[in-house]
């Protein structure tokens, strides 16, 4: 009998896991290690030929690849204003959404919305804002910051993609950081206040140190997407000008679907999984290990 319900259990266990596992395996095992083997050879992802040509594109790519090195210093720069001035902007709009004041929950909303909006028809929008747009608003106001290229300058470029990827995104790490300051004990708060810690100084004393675990969150959550930038950039400048605004993700789509490398892209898209990888348990181990508990 015992036997019998050993190998009942069993067969249940196995009816209710196998649908997950095969749905892990097809939608991310078995594709990473195609990706694997694609990543050594040499193939334009159309015909039936494969030329196996084992490290050679891992090779090129550490070696002799200066666009990958723009992109990966683009990437990078782009990641590291995006989530610091996300996640400073998101915890003060978190800070002044808890206050009790009227249509709070109305401007909650108005600021998650773009979030859930799709980034390309974001991106649409913002495109036509800095063209179209912005020539009414010069004929409006006559102001000449109006006038600007702002997608035809380099360096104007990168601050309108960071623009837009900030606007579309702030709004969700501040209901992560909403959630965070709600958590914390108000009798904490409350008894800072008596013993005269208030103002900034309570919110970096106290408040802070116990937003800790909202903050490992939203940091885990703003460095993967902002390395993995695309739509924002495919829509509003495809790269441009010149390249200046070629990330990481762009440079792959380009290898695999313009140049027609698709092994050559899947060797680099191996290697972008690696590095956020590195990035993002560095990231969750530091913050990790400074949360506290109340």
């Amino acid at each position: 009998m015992n036997t019998r319900n050993k190998w009942g259990n069993r067969v249940e266990f196995g009816v209710f896991v196998l649908p997950a596992v095969v749905c892990i395996l097809l939608s991310a095992i078995i594709p990473f290690v195609m990706s694997m083997y694609y990543s050594m050879t040499k193939w334009n992802g159309v015909g039936k030929h494969i030329k196996f040509i084992g490290l050679k594109n891992f090779k090129e790519l550490l070696t002799s690849d200066t666009n990958a090195l723009k992109a990966l210093i683009f990437t990078l720069e782009y990641t590291l204003l995006a989530v610091v001035l996300t996640n400073v902007i998101a915890i003060v709009l978190a800070v002044l959404m808890t206050k009790a004041f009227k249509l709070r929950g109305l401007y909650r909303v108005s600021f998650f919305v773009p979030y859930i909006i799709s980034l390309i028809i974001i991106g649409f929008v913002w495109k036509f804002m800095f063209t179209k747009g912005f020539d009414v608003l010069y004929d409006a106001t006559g102001w000449g910051i109006f006038q600007w290229s702002w997608l035809g300058n380099a360096d104007l470029a990168f601050w309108s993609i960071l623009f837009v990827g900030i606007w579309q995104s702030v709004g969700f790490y501040m209901m992560i950081y909403i959630t965070g300051l709600q958590s914390v004990p108000g009798d904490l708060l409350e008894a800072a206040s008596i013993d005269g810690c208030v103002g900034l100084n309570r919110f970096f004393r106290i408040t802070l140190p116990l937003l800790m675990p909202s903050i490992t969150v939203a940091l885990f959550l703003s460095i993967a997407n902002s390395l993995k930038v695309f739509d924002i950039i495919y829509t509003l400048t495809f790269g441009g000008p010149g390249g200046a605004t070629n990330s990481i993700t762009m440079d792959i789509y380009n290898e695999a679907f313009v140049n027609n490398r698709f092994g050559y892209a899947t060797a680099k898209s191996l290697v972008f999984v690696v590095l956020i990888l590195l990035i993002t348990v560095i990231q969750v181990r530091f913050t990790k290990s400074r949360e506290v508990e109340a």
